[in-house]
Formats: structure tokens, C-alpha cells, sequence
């Protein structure tokens, strides 16, 4: 496998991401091509140049977090993470992560490979960690406005993405709404609500956002505005939380023992909970893989997404994907 990783992409770029990619090929074995500036890259790899697993792809540009996609990518022909979309389709590299421009990301990613028959918008799908296991949340950002088909679209996409990658084994599906209750929520919720209940898809109805961590349904479904608040929400959660945990317990000397003495367990709840065992959220629906990470991620993070990333090429993964979505009517309710 060879992972296209879009090294100027992200908020700690290229330092960080460079570090998670070479930490990823010596953990994994894996080829990762770093595709940015080859003279500032090279600042950071050093001697690893000369390694086989790892190698420089040189570009000019790269699309700032704060740049309109669509105008930066038409702009910055030679951007990293249009180049690194680009050795995709040139069959150079398997698969691309970024934590960079997550709109550029999806644009970059429709634009170099389209999309996958029958799926008129990709979606961003979050591995959200839980108690009982991972949990699927599409979209999370890519779509703010939708439709109740393309919302029907994006479980379907998940359903065959957690069946072909995740190991699940028809997993329940459910739309994150106000109430449980069919008649609850907006109209494109209510709307959505009906395609999926006349669907073959094992439909759980609607779930409240305080059941989304308990694992009991595998698959949520919302649109990019509601699913992006609900993922930073929980992640800001849990990191308040430990925070919190850690002050109290710090407070008194039985406190700071009680840490001492369960820091095994701590890291090990820790570790359970992190969006950086999963690395980055795959974006569904394109003709190809792509992993967007978040924009702050840390080295361990983007070679975790390295590691997804060429698992999910290895799979097959958008060939599965695209056999599990031809068993469904994708146009309905569009």
C-alpha cells in the first residue's frame, strides 16, 4: 500500500503531520508518499529520504483552513492536496489522508475521483468511540444542507462501509433528532424517517443526542450541521471531563493515591474514548479512499489514519462499498 498524505495539510503542518506519517511507516510498514513543499519537507524527514517506505512528492501550493475550497483548489492547481487526490487517480498511491481544509479535502476528493454511482453527495463518516464498541456518525461536516434522500443515502453508505470495514454484522440505524417519536423533529427529519422505515435497512427510528455514546445503535444518521456540533460536543465532553476527574482527584492526598494507583486504568479509559485510535473520519462516497483528519491532530493520530487508510485499500473497500449500495434504491425521495 501507498498512502498519499497531504503534508502542509493541518494546523501543526508540516512538523506534525510528517512525524505521524514516518512513525506510521515504521510502525506499519507502510509506503507513505509526503506530498508538500520537497524543500521545507525534507527539513523534517532528514535521512529518512533514503528510506524505502517513505518519499517526497514535491508541490508548490496549499489550500489555507480559512480558504473557500472550490476557489482555492481552481487557484492552487498545484495545492498538496490536489496533487495527492491526483496520484490516486494516476494509480500511484492507494489512498490520501489530510487533516487539512476538510471542504478542499471533499472537493478535491469529487473533483480527482468522483463518486461512486448512485451517490449524489459524499458524506464524512466519524468513528465515534463508545462504551460498547465504535459508533458511525454521517455526516459530520460535509453536507450542511440535505435533502431526506441524500440523508437515506448516507446510511446506506454507512451501512455498507460498517458491514465491509468495521466487522459489523447488520448493524441498527437511527436519525439523531429532538425526540424518539416519528413525528418529531423538522421536515426533513420526519421525511427521512418515513424512506428509511420503508427500507430494508434495520431501522432503530430516531435516538436524542445523550444516547449517541451508549453503543446500543451502531449507525446515526444527521445532516453536516447537526452531526459536526454533536462530534465536537462529545469530544469537548470527554476532555473536560478528564480534566475535571484529574482536578478533583489531585484536591487531596487519598485523591492523588487513588490516581496513582489506578493510572493504568485511567489510560486505559483514555485511550478507549480518543478520536486518535481511529485517526481520521473516511469520506464516503467517493470513487476512491479518503481519510480527513481533524485539523489539530497529533503524530499519533495521522499515523493511525495511515494505517486506516491503507487497511481500508487492502479491503477493497470501495468495491464492497459499491456492492453493498447497489442493493438499495439510491433515488428514492430525491
Amino acid at each position: 500500500m501507498k498512502i498519499a498524505v497531504d503534508a502542509m495539510g493541518g494546523d501543526d503542518a508540516p512538523e506534525v503531520v510528517v512525524q505521524g506519517a514516518l512513525e506510521a511507516a515504521s510502525k506499519f510498514g507502510i509506503h507513505v508518499i509526503l506530498v508538500g513543499h520537497e524543500a521545507l519537507l525534507t527539513g523534517f524527514v532528514g535521512a529518512r529520504t533514503r528510506d524505502s517506505l517513505v518519499s517526497i512528492h514535491h508541490c508548490e501550493d496549499a489550500v489555507a483552513m480559512d480558504e473557500s475550497p472550490l476557489k482555492a483548489l481552481r487557484k492552487k492547481k498545484d495545492s498538496s492536496i490536489r496533487v495527492a487526490f491526483g496520484l490516486v487517480k494516476e494509480g500511484v498511491a492507494d489512498a490520501v489522508i489530510s487533516a487539512g481544509n476538510s471542504g478542499a479535502t471533499l472537493a478535491a476528493g469529487v473533483l480527482a475521483l468522483g463518486r461512486i454511482p448512485g451517490v449524489e453527495r459524499p458524506a464524512i463518516a466519524s468513528i465515534v468511540p463508545t462504551e460498547k464498541g465504535p459508533v458511525i456518525l454521517i455526516d459530520a461536516g460535509a453536507n450542511v444542507d440535505c435533502r431526506p434522500g441524500q440523508l437515506f443515502q448516507f446510511g446506506v453508505m454507512a451501512h455498507a462501509f460498517g458491514c465491509s470495514c468495521l466487522d459489523m454484522d447488520d448493524p441498527e440505524i437511527a436519525l439523531l433528532n429532538i425526540g424518539e417519536e416519528g413525528s418529531k423533529g423538522n421536515e426533513l427529519v420526519r421525511y427521512a424517517y418515513d424512506l428509511f422505515e420503508k427500507s430494508t435497512l434495520n431501522f432503530a427510528g430516531n435516538i436524542e443526542g445523550r444516547d449517541l455514546l451508549t453503543g446500543d445503535i451502531k449507525i446515526v444518521v444527521c445532516d453536516g450541521f447537526v452531526g459536526n456540533v454533536a462530534l465536537k460536543l462529545t469530544e469537548g465532553t470527554a476532555e473536560s471531563m478528564a480534566r475535571l476527574m484529574k482536578r478533583e482527584l489531585m484536591r487531596s492526598f487519598l485523591g492523588r493515591m487513588a490516581f496513582m494507583l489506578g493510572r493504568k486504568a485511567f489510560s486505559r479509559f483514555a485511550r478507549e474514548l480518543s478520536y486518535e485510535e481511529y485517526g481520521g473520519a473516511p469520506l464516503l462516497g467517493i470513487n476512491g479512499i479518503g481519510i480527513i483528519c481533524h485539523g489539530g491532530s497529533s503524530a499519533k493520530a495521522i499515523g493511525n489514519a495511515v494505517n486506516m487508510a491503507a487497511q481500508y485499500a487492502q479491503n477493497q473497500t470501495v468495491i464492497k462499498m459499491s456492492q453493498g449500495l447497489k442493493s438499495y434504491n439510491l433515488e428514492q425521495g430525491l
